[in-house]
């Protein structure tokens, strides 16, 4: 399957104010499928382009954290501030299918460039907002972070062990899923379009995205008044065989979920004598035997390293993982074959970046130029909306451009 053909975004031109994690990830699976995305930068480029981590890489204005994120953009920098910035913008605006942005509510409108100026210009535009609380309520004007929202929406409360304390996430959770859930409300808002004709205004929480994705916990709360605490690597159905198990110098997760899978297990372990223990007969006795069963399936696994019994006990039908590092990962042949990293030339020389996490019989998306340099495309953008070289080189000179 290689996805030849058109991409879906192919004609789709978006202008994209966004920075940091939530709105730069949802506007990357747009650019990942053809579309024309227009990052509009503040001058000296958005902040994540020097998130800290490598200073050669920060000296360039070009951290890893931007450059993941934001492959197949061109870069136009603006001081929104200044009246002509917001001239350029409303003339862009013309012609854009989408306006994209994760500001607190209200700075658009403080720039002259809220919804409703811009869809006055352009009554078909859709315009999206992402935000920590989304325009209404009584939390909409406070400022979020990915860490604030994984501590409110309950994430933190459920993930780790008890005896350690309310844990994070190990990525940026809330804003990965504020962005891939405005990646979806806005294709949602283009399809509708091509019945009604209208663009619309699109109004992301990341708080609301991610209750949305904890519908299970959320859901045994208010049918069953079950609240959910930190069961450390227990699976979320809760079966004691769906955990993480010591396992020669390491650890192993198992995913036993049905019955012939603990019978696969248990016969690959070589304890075929603990099918027939009453204390293991079903998954309501073995929840209750659940360190003795722990002490079995450790047991038997205590010679030998994770990746051999991973082989072992996969051979036997077994779901089964040794757990990885993102360098393990990064390299497995798995990933390879799925052409997931994909390389693209750059100023900097090859740079190897996750492109989409989908693939399409047709027109699938692809990393095709580097994350660009800041205001890298300025002039060419300006150009093709009309402006003269001698408008560009005067804003250029005021400061309005860079």
């Amino acid at each position: 399957m290689t996805g030849t053909g058109p991409r879906p975004f192919e004609g789709i031109k978006v202008l994209d104010f966004t920075r940091f994690f939530a709105g730069p990830f949802g506007t990357y699976q747009f650019a990942l499928l053809g579309a024309d995305v227009v990052k509009i930068e503040p001058i000296g480029g958005e902040d994540n382009r020097r998130a800290q981590l490598s200073q050669e890489w920060v000296d360039r204005n070009m951290a890893p954290a931007f450059m993941s994120i934001n492959a197949n953009k061109r870069s136009l920098t603006l001081d929104l501030k200044k009246p002509e910035a917001q001239e350029i913008v409303k003339r862009l605006v013309e012609d854009a299918d989408i306006v994209w942005e994760n500001f607190r509510p209200g700075v658009m409108d403080r720039f002259g460039l809220g919804y409703e100026t811009l869809k006055a210009i352009n009554p078909k535009l859709i315009y999206c907002a992402v935000s920590g609380f989304g325009h209404s309520g009584p939390e909409s004007a406070k400022a979020a972070f990915d860490g604030k929202i994984q501590a409110m929406s309950g994430i933190m409360s459920i993930t780790g062990e008890p005896e350690g304390g309310p844990m994070r996430a190990g990525f940026a959770a809330c804003d990965m899923i504020g962005g891939m859930t405005g990646a979806f409300a806005v294709s949602a808002a283009l399809h509708q379009r091509t019945m009604t004709g209208e663009g619309q205004f699109v109004d992301v929480a990341m708080l609301d995205s991610t209750l949305n994705f904890l519908a299970q916990h959320v859901t045994e709360y208010t049918v069953a008044g079950f609240v959910q605490r930190q069961y450390g690597n227990l699976s979320v159905t809760r079966k004691v065989t769906a955990d993480r198990f010591r396992c020669g110098n390491g650890f192993i997760i198992l995913a036993i979920l049905l019955e012939k899978q603990f019978v696969n297990l248990m016969k690959a372990l070589g304890r075929e004598d603990a099918l027939s223990d009453p204390r293991f007969a079903d998954w309501t006795t073995r929840t209750e035997n659940a360190g003795a069963l722990r002490d079995v399936i450790e047991g038997a696994m205590r010679d030998g390293d994770p990746e051999s019994w991973e082989q072992r006990l996969t051979e036997a039908d077994v779901p089964c993982a040794t757990v990885k590092g993102i360098d393990e990962i990064a390299e497995h042949p798995q990933v390879a074959a799925r052409n997931l990293l994909q390389e693209v030339d750059s100023a900097h020389g090859p740079l190897r970046l996750v492109g989409p996490g989908f693939k399409l019989a047709h027109g699938s998306g692809a990393i095709d130029s580097a994350p660009p340099q800041v205001g890298e495309h300025s002039d060419e953008i300006l150009a093709e909306a009309g402006f003269s070289a001698e408008d560009i080189a005067a804003w250029r000179a005021g400061g309005v451009v860079a």
